[in-house]
């Protein structure tokens, strides 16, 4: 038996982008990722989010799989260009009714709606004045977070800002496959900051509106050496400094790692002190985005970091490449807590695509092995809580198989089928494994 503290948390995760379809309704405008999935050569065959699960008109039917699943909580993110088309501005109330008819459903069964503000996708009218490197997004940003902060904080107690910073600048500036495209060390390095600079304004305004909680949503990789040359334990200390540091540190310690002089060179400025008073701004709880660990050796050709990672003999490894690694979740729960304290913490994505098997006659999907990786990663978190890391919540990444941004549809995630053809839905094994976790918070493990 892994019986879980009373009142944990249990939920499902999804973003907008890869669910919702109708981009452009009711007065939407379009967004970053609508703008670069239609530029040739994007995605796979050219595959979009025009209709994704088609949630924007499905959402009831989806309410209500999410309450024959039994969850506790529904973790999704605000489209910002359908609530502000220009990304700033005049209001289109037609895309904020929308969140608070959801909001509003999701209530009406018990389950709590748990929205991210910006979870990647922005208004294209933003992303060709800098996006994220203007620094004038700062403000921008919290202006669109306090509208929605303000029509939903009476209702929604817990909120978080931005889903994985990091994703954002190294897809977006370093290697340019997600948007807005870039190649550029000193554009990562601005966006950076000021995607860090835009969740602390956004937390400060928030103190003034509303008693609720907030946070951010990180994705964390445990970096290891492949061997223990110098070189190589200097790569890894690079990396883990570029992706688990680099947000980490500011918003806990008011200073970048110094790994990263290394890693953006001459191409990070200098910033003013004030801001990371902003960006310490106090947060109520953590978002940990775990998925995997990285076995690394040093290689100077591979950008930024000079680490690249090395796939292991005999491992298990998902669709996306990612080595099957639960322990890592332990270690990363534990090595939080010793480094930046007692801050409680949410899971808020964990998951696995895996070539699903095709439905037998009934319907049935028999996905073992991601019933097997949600069993392992759901003892590993447990093991965390034993050691004392104050875990609080899991959030199931993710609800549904969706558009797995640059991957496009190949990469299927969910608990929930979703037929590419008909959208109907239907629950995988890995559904029901987790309804009946929910069922015995845990006790089935």
């Amino acid at each position: 038996m892994t019986n879980f503290p009373a009142g944990f948390l249990w939920g499902a995760a999804t973003s907008a982008y890869q669910i919702e379809g109708s981009p452009l309704a009711d007065g939407a405008g379009p967004s970053n990722w609508h703008d670069f999935t239609h530029r040739p050569g994007t995605t796979p065959d050219g595959e979009n989010g025009d209709i994704a699960c088609d949630h924007y008109r499905r959402w009831r039917e989806d309410i209500g799989l999410m309450k024959e699943l039994g969850l506790q909580a529904y973790r999704f993110s605000l489209a910002w260009a359908r609530i502000l088309p220009e990304g700033t501005g005049a209001v289109n109330e037609a895309g904020l009714d929308f969140y608070e008819r959801l909001v509003d459903g999701l209530l009406e069964v018990g389950i709590q709606p748990t929205p991210t503000i910006f979870h990647w996708d922005m208004p294209a009218a933003l992303d060709e004045r800098g996006g994220w490197t203007n620094p004038d997004m700062v403000g921008w940003f919290a202006d669109y977070a306090e509208v929605v902060i303000r029509r939903l904080g009476d209702r929604v107690s817990r909120w978080m800002t931005i889903n994985e910073p990091w994703v954002v600048t190294d897809g977006g500036y370093v290697h340019g496959v997600h948007p807005p495209g870039r190649r550029d060390m000193h554009a990562a390095a601005l966006a950076a900051h000021h995607l860090l600079c835009a969740h602390g304004e956004t937390v400060r305004r928030f103190r003034a509106l509303s008693d609720g909680q907030i946070g951010i949503a990180v994705n964390l990789e445990p970096k290891t050496a492949v061997d223990d040359d110098p070189a190589t334990l200097a790569a890894v200390a690079r990396a883990h400094a570029y992706m688990n540091r680099q947000f980490l540190d500011p918003l806990f310690k008011g200073s970048y790692p110094a790994e990263l002089d290394a890693v953006f060179g001459g191409a990070r400025p200098e910033f003013p002190a004030a801001d990371f008073d902003l960006i310490r701004e106090p947060i109520d709880f953590l978002g940990l985005n775990y998925y995997t660990r990285s076995v690394n050796r040093a290689d100077p050709a591979s950008i930024p970091a000079g680490a690249a990672p090395v796939r292991r003999e005999g491992a298990e490894y998902t669709e996306m490449g990612w080595e099957v690694h639960p322990d890592s979740l332990t270690d990363v729960l534990v090595w939080i807590r010793d480094q930046y304290g007692e801050v409680p913490i949410y899971i808020t994505e964990n998951g696995s695509a895996f070539n699903d098997p095709a439905p037998e006659a009934d319907g049935r999907v028999r996905d073992e092995a991601r019933c097997r990786y949600l069993r392992n990663h759901l003892a590993a978190m447990h093991e965390a809580i034993a050691q004392g890391v104050p875990v609080k919540g899991y959030f199931a990444w993710s609800l549904m198989d969706n558009f797995e941004w640059a991957c496009g549809f190949a990469k299927r995630f969910g608990l929930l089928r979703v037929d590419p053809v008909t959208q109907d839905r239907s629950l995988k094994d890995s559904g029901k494994l987790y309804r009946e976790v929910i069922a015995t918070n845990g006790g089935v493990l």
